[in-house]
């Protein structure tokens, strides 16, 4: 097992529709819990949010033609070049919206393997919470991801006393729970970052063959 310092990437993607959203106050909050514990090992973290609402039409145009807009494919490659994944979703009829199913049906094939994610989500009712063992957890399996123990749902009551845009809900709650299962997911997560050695991305600017290689084949040739 490695134990590698130094600084990693984080690819946070949150599906909300509505502004403010809580799948991206959740997000945010696993984004943290992972700069912090990630800090305790002695590495660093840099995150890039990838707001799903803001690709959407990008998204559904790269599902038609197979070619994604620029800024999507910067979304895309971003989740591709990290070193971990927070994936959040808000609940549709018991199960992950389609604009959160969409994005990644558009995300290049092999993107995800290996990868560690923390997948969380959001929804009016704590029963939609089966959605994250039913839905997201087979989908990121079957995308040869590496899901973390640790799924974090939130609820209405889970936010107690938390601040959701100009809104604060009333206090006494359930937001210490899920303070702690936040904490643990992101504990988890950075662990499993911090043994693996970074993602190296390819430089597309790099000369796949040397120089005595090029001198041989002109010569041959």
């Amino acid at each position: 097992m490695t134990t590698s310092t130094g600084r990693r990437r984080l690819a946070v993607v949150t599906a909300g529709v509505r502004q403010p959203s809580t799948s991206r106050l959740l997000a945010d909050q696993l984004a943290a819990a992972v700069r912090d514990e990630l800090a305790g090992l002695g590495g660093q973290l840099e995150t890039t949010v990838i707001e799903v609402r803001d690709h959407a039409h990008e998204v559904v145009d790269n599902a038609l033609t197979g070619f994604p807009a620029p800024a999507l494919k910067q979304a895309l490659d971003a989740v591709a070049a990290a070193d971990g994944l927070v994936a959040v979703s808000p609940v549709f009829n018991a199960a992950y919206s389609g604009l959160f199913k969409a994005f990644f049906d558009v995300l290049p094939e092999g993107a995800l393997l290996d990868k560690p994610v923390l997948v969380g989500a959001t929804g009016g009712t704590a029963r939609h919470s089966l959605t994250l063992e039913h839905a997201l957890r087979p989908m990121f399996a079957y995308l040869r991801a590496v899901v973390l123990p640790t799924a974090v749902f939130a609820g209405p009551e889970d936010w107690a006393g938390e601040k959701v845009g100009d809104q604060a809900a009333d206090s006494g709650g359930q937001a210490g729970a899920l303070r702690g299962r936040i904490s643990r997911a992101g504990r988890e997560l950075a662990a499993e970052m911090h043994r693996r050695e970074p993602v190296r991305v390819a430089d597309p600017f790099a000369l796949t063959t040397d120089f005595e290689q090029l001198r041989s084949s002109s010569k041959r040739g």
